[in-house]
């Protein structure tokens, strides 16, 4: 049995030094030989080995050079940026936001593009990610993986959307259109589950293991990640707080008909305004009311605590069923209302309940759905690229 494991451990081993590499140039930018050897314990000749077999590979190349003492100047190495490219997509009801980056996660190119004079999805991502590569001067062929972010649930099976409240056209099948229209590696996200994957990545979540992110916006929705992973439940619908039944809302019956669930009416902007309007704030942007509220100090409290009080309803439900160390809480609501509203919550939470997570605002201020799409391409590009360096 051991006899026919020996003849693969060399390639292992030359596998997992190389990625280990890979991982150091893109981490600490270029390196020397020697430095690399340093840095991951091999020995200078089997370093040089592993920098010649990437350069050949077309993953690295020379960037500069480095000056010693004695000698010649060192070769300096990095990730060589084209090697390959992402795309990720934030697709919302009125608008489709796409980006391009590098393999070293560099986002190169970007374009936004209105969505409501057109019912063709298929058109529309495909008009996105082929400007988007465009404008960052890359080749389409060079794109490894198109990742998407939307509304609604997404199938853990298949992978496709399976129910969008706000995007009527995208509909069972469209991933497979997708990836026949762009002959590229094409993959389903929900948007919020994004969220969380960008907050982990660069924001108030950096180094947990358990979090939940709460999205408050034109809609609620909640994303859960347990020991580092994004758990989606097995119909994909894990994290779908907006239907929630919570007291102070009549609770629908059937959901296919479109009518708001229960915590949606209590939380969702229409209700966000409405609560501005009872306090005194102009009729506009649910958002900027709550900006307001939470700018005015102790004027702004009656407004923030009401606000508290009805999100505190969903966040205390899910606290107490996975008991998170921590909430995040986002979208455009849960940003507005900053420390003051999260404070607030967390106040909330533990007064109505056995548990007490620390509540923080996002720690992301732009895009972090089209981020979270974008750290998701890289993610798996960068596995299946790094990961099969050595033939």
């Amino acid at each position: 049995m051991s006899a026919t494991r020996l003849p693969g451990t060399p390639r292992l081993l030359r596998a997992l030094n190389d990625r280990a590499a890979l991982e150091l140039l893109l981490e600490r930018g270029p390196l020397t030989r020697a430095r690399i050897g340093e840095l991951t314990g091999l020995s200078k000749v089997t370093a040089s080995q592993l920098v010649e077999r990437l350069e050949e590979r077309g993953l690295v190349a020379r960037v500069g050079e480095q000056a010693g003492g004695r000698g010649p100047n060192a070769q300096l190495y990095a990730v060589r940026p084209g090697s390959a490219h992402v795309v990720g997509v934030d697709v919302g009801p009125d608008r489709v936001v796409a980006a391009c980056a590098d393999i070293t996660g560099a986002v190169i190119g970007r374009v936004e593009q209105s969505t409501r004079d057109t019912d063709d999805p298929v058109g529309v991502v495909h008009n996105a990610v082929v400007q988007a590569a465009s404008s960052a001067q890359a080749q389409l062929s060079s794109v490894r993986r198109i990742v998407l972010g939307t509304p609604g649930l997404v199938d853990p099976g298949t992978g496709d959307i399976t129910f969008a409240f706000n995007l009527p056209r995208w509909h069972s099948g469209l991933l497979a259109a997708l990836r026949d229209d762009l002959h590229t590696p094409v993959v389903f996200e929900n948007d919020v589950n994004l969220a969380a994957v960008a907050e982990a990545q660069s924001g108030a979540a950096q180094g947990l293991a358990d979090f939940v992110l709460v999205w408050v916006g034109a809609g609620v929705g909640l994303a859960i990640v347990l020991g580092g992973r994004l758990h989606h439940g097995s119909s994909g619908a894990a994290g779908e707080i907006g239907y929630l039944p919570v007291p102070g809302a009549p609770i629908p019956r059937d959901v296919s008909r479109r009518a708001k669930p229960a915590f949606q009416q209590l939380i969702g902007a229409d209700s966000v305004r409405a609560i501005a309007r009872e306090h005194g704030y102009p009729d506009g942007d649910a958002a900027e009311a709550v900006r307001a509220a939470a700018a005015a100090g102790a004027d702004g409290g009656p407004m923030l605590d009401e606000l508290a009080r009805r999100l505190a309803l969903g966040v205390a439900s899910t606290c107490v069923v996975l008991d998170p160390p921590l909430v995040v809480l986002a979208g455009e609501v849960g940003q507005a209302g900053g420390a003051a509203l999260a404070d607030r919550v967390q106040q909330e939470v533990a007064a109505i309940t056995l548990v007490q997570p620390r509540v923080v605002p996002t720690g992301l201020t732009e895009e972090p759905i089209l981020h979270g799409a974008l750290r998701t391409a890289l993610d798996a590009v960068r596995d299946e690229v790094f990961g099969s360096t050595v033939g």
